[in-house]
């Protein structure tokens, strides 16, 4: 299996500004269904400086007992982002992140320009139906056998 990372990532990525609140940053995570939203810069909106995920929401602000109408993306945002190139293979884009223990990758062009998001549910999502495949090849060459040799 070779999937480049651009095969298979989300290229329409949900981004706010760092001056959101967290209030707002959950219910556009909940209109977009996704788990995470980039930050990116006020001025230059291609460019990723931070991400916040919906545990930074609950572990930096609900479990704490804070108001999310009071915080903002840029004050709860983690800004180490690991960045990974579109054309990356789906097995290195693992092990980057393994590496840096994220859960997603920021997918930027050579101009560090936002292109992208890739979670570990893609990723997962990728290798499920590529092992699908696989274990029909096998059940197919098993049929093949039993029909040559009955």
């Amino acid at each position: 299996m070779s999937a480049q990372l651009k095969d298979f990532a989300t290229s329409v990525v949900a981004v706010v500004e760092p001056d959101t609140t967290a209030f707002a940053v959950a219910q556009l995570m909940r209109k977009h269904h996704v788990g995470a939203m980039v930050v990116v810069d006020a001025e230059e909106k291609s460019r990723a400086i931070g991400i916040v995920s919906d545990r930074d929401l609950v572990l930096e602000l609900i479990a704490e007992g804070l108001d999310p109408a009071v915080f903002t993306a840029g004050d709860i945002m983690s800004d180490h982002l690991v960045m990974a190139d579109p054309k990356m293979d789906a097995m290195d884009a693992v092990k980057l992140m393994n590496t840096h223990c994220v859960r997603r990758l920021v997918i930027v062009d050579e101009a560090d320009r936002l292109v992208g998001i890739v979670s570990m549910e893609d990723i997962l999502e990728l290798f499920a139906r590529e092992l699908a495949l696989l274990a029909a090849g096998m059940a197919g060459a098993r049929q093949r056998e039993i029909n040559e040799r009955g």
